[in-house]
């Protein structure tokens, strides 16, 4: 059966289309030409035409000549439109008419480079061009590497490899930065939030050298269908660009059917939804028994596993056991992920489950359908994933399972935000201190700074200078700056996270063979002593975790459960950047530090999801700080919702309350009864809320009941705030806090995952009913800022969405989950929301910016 056939089919099951929430279908397009403005040396179209390139699409024609007048340029043209042509043919051209000139690729991992570099290797090949190309990466041999710098034509390397490989040891590669006629950067999209940001200080320091050795680079980019290509561009190459973007694009396409899938419900009253992971195994079986080669897209690792397993034990069972299905992502080794992507190349593998390590232009043949499990988190990545089934010819198929969380439902209750304009804006913060300071120390190191000498906006960058030799970072003289250290500052930090750090995951059964890696920020999560690594869909026992010697010793088991880690994070500064009163509420964005531990994990039973226990998680608690964005609500403010009934007022727990805790901590042992820990300041809970019982100071004794021991438990700091955390919830502020957090990654272009949220009735720090979101990397990218400015948009949405909403009492695609919200959570929420709409019209101007306000 073919894909079509399957389609039909498809389109025949009530069942399954009782769920579609909408089935586009987007026709083929036929290829438009236009002509360059200047015509090819006859190599080269003699090259391109063997290659099959017999015109130019008007996107690609656009773009080249463009080039070829001298302009920046940026293409924002859909997948698989031919973007690599934009830049492959004009920089072979230049370097067909001027041997001596030199073309840096730079692309953001290595998979990709390595792929575009054997596609136009094959160019070169076929034509008999005379222009070397050489990659230049951690993967390079120590003799391909001094080839790589002596023979010239075109270097393909990737920004880890630049930051840290080629500018320490530019001397090394003068020939290069002598000739240097073009850098190529693809994927542009891709460089955004933290990595962006340090991305765009590489790109300081690599025009800073190409100025030292007298050339002026043209820039060609490439990138997904944002809103922002140019302005993107602009901000990371601090130059001007041309913009060729979807409404030039010529590029034929096949037909494709994009189909938006609800899972159905299996609970109306409550809003819950039967499993987007089921469902999307559902979707990829469907396919992979009639043998159509499927790519899998979900959002984390620890679901790609469990996805893979889900299939793998469906396949078999269907008689299928031989459909080779593997799994891609992170912490895979790279021999690994080379083989699988040859595998699907070549057509044996027939399906592969993978994040979106997958999701950017690496060669993994013609697959014929995609099944996105969740919303990735942005129309970009949306497109980027569906458009990894189909290319230029023939049908092809991507289902986009929605989850249960509000922005997969929004999603669903508004499918055409899919299919309009992009709205989301790739965002970078270049300019953040922290970030900066540290390609400084790099810059100084490679070539001493001139005290007149520019840094991005410092113009002059002398004061910031300054401050780092008064520190000792470096050493002034009367004409320059100098780094003072031994080893180049490149070396010392990754530009993908805030440390960088990984950990070694070794198979003590099989001889300490290594298996994968782990980011150190992610081993609270998923590699603590007991928890199951997963590694393509094989579990693994965590035996021993070595923190301090960054290794973890795992041994292979059979088991039917998986393991999911408990994490408490707690705020501890606020300090503003900026400030606004409006409608009783102060919004800010600034600095945050939160302090985050794991303290437990939980057995998870594959399939039902029932818990079968638990565990101890004894790991040392994550410093992070970042930047964030908040809300405090003023004392008129919160009065009146009080009295509204909106907010819960702080419990007066009555005299027996002090007698009763002391007795419920002896009885106890002064130790958390739900991690063990004895350590530190220790709470008392109520496991069924005190005001649940009515007391009323005066009129009745509910609080001897409520105080009962039975209704007592000890716990400690972390372990409380989680389950004060679900009490939160109940109220309005935690129904505010839950939509927020869910809406912003449309308009931020961030995964769910880049920002987290905290809501207290009461902050320890402000003393008031407090919302903050902050950032889940160290000193923020931006997110925060643009939150701020976009304050009055998110409100709206929220209240659209919570109006929109077709539960009764509120689910989780609206304020929360049944069990971690009340009754009326929905309703108090909503009027919160309206009332917060109604006054944000009226507000004061924006606040001075404030430093020296500081909240901790």
């Amino acid at each position: 059966m073919d894909i079509q056939a399957v389609l039909t089919a498809l389109r025949r099951n009530r069942a399954f289309m009782d769920n579609v929430v909408v089935w586009e279908r987007i026709p083929a397009r036929s290829p438009q030409y236009a002509p360059l403005s200047e015509s090819l040396s006859e190599p080269l179209q003699t090259a391109l035409a063997k290659r099959g390139v017999s015109g130019f699409y008007t996107h690609q024609a656009a773009a080249i000549s463009a080039v070829f007048r001298g302009e920046n340029v940026v293409v924002a043209t859909p997948t698989a439109s031919g973007k690599s042509l934009c830049y492959t043919v004009p920089v072979l051209q230049r370097l067909l008419e001027r041997p001596s000139s030199q073309a840096l690729y730079i692309f953001p991992t290595k998979a990709l480079a390595h792929d575009q570099m054997a596609e136009t290797a094959e160019l070169i090949e076929t034509g008999r061009l005379p222009i070397p190309i050489h990659p230049y990466d951690g993967d390079t041999p120590q003799n391909r590497r001094r080839q790589a710098r002596q023979a010239g034509g075109i270097l393909v390397t990737n920004p880890d490899m630049l930051h840290a490989g080629i500018l320490p040891n530019h001397p090394r590669w003068r020939a290069l930065f002598s000739n240097l006629a073009f850098i190529v950067l693809d994927e542009i999209h891709a460089y955004r939030g933290i990595f962006g940001s340090h991305v765009a200080n590489v790109l300081r320091r690599l025009q800073r050298l190409c100025a030292f050795y007298g050339s002026q680079p043209q820039v060609i980019c490439c990138s997904a269908t944002i809103a922002n290509p140019k302005e993107h561009a602009e901000r990371l190459l601090e130059r001007p660009f041309t913009l060729i973007d979807a409404t030039q694009n010529g590029a034929p396409s096949g037909e494709k059917h994009f189909i938006l899938y609800n899972p159905p419900l299996i609970d109306e009253t409550l809003g819950l939804r039967s499993s987007t992971v089921l469902a999307a195994r559902d979707a990829a079986v469907t396919f992979l028994a009639q043998d159509i080669q499927t790519i899998v897209f979900a959002r984390a690792r620890q679901t790609v596993e469990l996805l893979l397993t889900y299939l793998q034990d469906e396949l078999t069972w269907l008689g299928k056991e031989n459909t080779a299905v593997v799994g891609y992502r992170g912490g895979y080794l790279p021999l690994e992920r080379r083989e699988i992507e040859r595998g699907l190349r070549q057509g044996h593998l027939r399906g592969v489950v993978a994040t979106n390590a997958l999701e950017l232009g690496i060669d993994i043949g013609q697959l014929e359908a995609a099944v996105l499990t969740g919303y990735p988190g942005s129309i970009a990545s949306t497109w980027q994933q569906a458009g990894r089934a189909g290319r230029r010819a023939g049908v092809s198929a991507a289902i986009l399972v929605a989850g249960n969380s509000p922005l997969d439902q929004y999603i669903c209750q508004h499918p055409r935000y899919l299919f309009g304009r992009s709205p989301e804006h790739a965002l970078t913060n270049p300019d953040n201190l922290r970030i900066m300071a540290r390609h400084l120390h790099c810059a100084a190191y490679e070539l001493p700074f001139r005290p007149d000498e520019g840094f991005g906006p410092l113009q002059p960058v002398a004061p910031l200078l300054d401050a780092m030799a008064e520190s000792g970072e470096l050493y002034k003289t009367e004409t320059q700056y100098h780094w003072m250290g031994e080893t180049a500052p490149a070396t010392t930090f990754s530009l993908r996270t805030g440390g960088g750090e990984t950990v070694v995951i070794h198979d003590v059964a099989n001889g300490n063979e290594v298996i994968g890696e782990l980011d150190l920020e992610s081993v609270p999560l998923l590699l603590y002593e007991g928890a199951i690594y997963m590694h393509q869909a094989n579990p693994y026992l965590v035996e021993r975790l070595d923190w301090n010697g960054r290794i973890a010793h795992v041994r292979p088991v059979e088991v039917d459960y998986y393991t999911r880690a408990n994490i408490g994070s707690q705020i501890q500064m606020l300090q503003p950047v900026a400030e606004q009163v409006e409608a009783g509420i102060l919004r800010a964005w600034g600095d945050v530090t939160v302090v985050t531990q794991a303290t437990s994990y939980r057995k998870i039973k594959r399939y039902t999801h029932e818990t079968l226990g638990y565990g101890d998680i004894e790991l040392p608690e994550m410093r992070l700080e970042t930047t964030g964005y908040w809300l405090i609500f003023g004392e008129a403010l919160t009065e009146k919702l009080y009295n509204m009934g909106i907010l819960l007022r702080p419990n007066d727990y009555g005299p027996t309350w002090p007698r009763q805790r002391q007795l419920a901590l002896a009885r106890d042992g002064h130790r958390c009864r739900l991690c063990g820990t004895t350590e530190g300041t220790l709470h008392v809970h109520h496991i069924r809320p005190f005001r649940e019982f009515g007391y009323i100071p005066g009129q009745n004794n509910n609080d001897q009941i409520a105080n009962d021991l039975d209704n007592l438990i000890t716990v400690c700091p972390a372990c409380h705030r989680r389950a004060e955390a679900g009490q939160q919830a109940r109220s309005a502020l935690g129904g505010l806090a839950y939509v927020l957090r869910n809406l912003a990654p449309l308009y931020l272009m961030c995964d769910p995952a880049d920002i987290q949220v905290t809501a207290e009735s009461r902050s320890p720090l402000t003393k008031a009913p407090t919302i903050v979101v902050y950032e889940s990397v160290a000193a923020g990218v931006g997110f925060s800022q643009r939150l701020f400015e976009l304050h009055h948009t998110l409100l709206k949405a929220a209240l659209e969405l919570v109006t929109d909403c077709k539960c009764q009492d509120g689910c989780p695609a609206c304020v929360g989950p049944p069990g971690e919200i009340g009754p009326d959570t929905r309703q108090v929420t909503h009027t919160l929301l309206q009332l917060l709409n109604h006054t944000s019209s009226t507000h004061q101007e924006p606040g001075e910016n404030r430093d020296e306000n500081t909240i901790s």
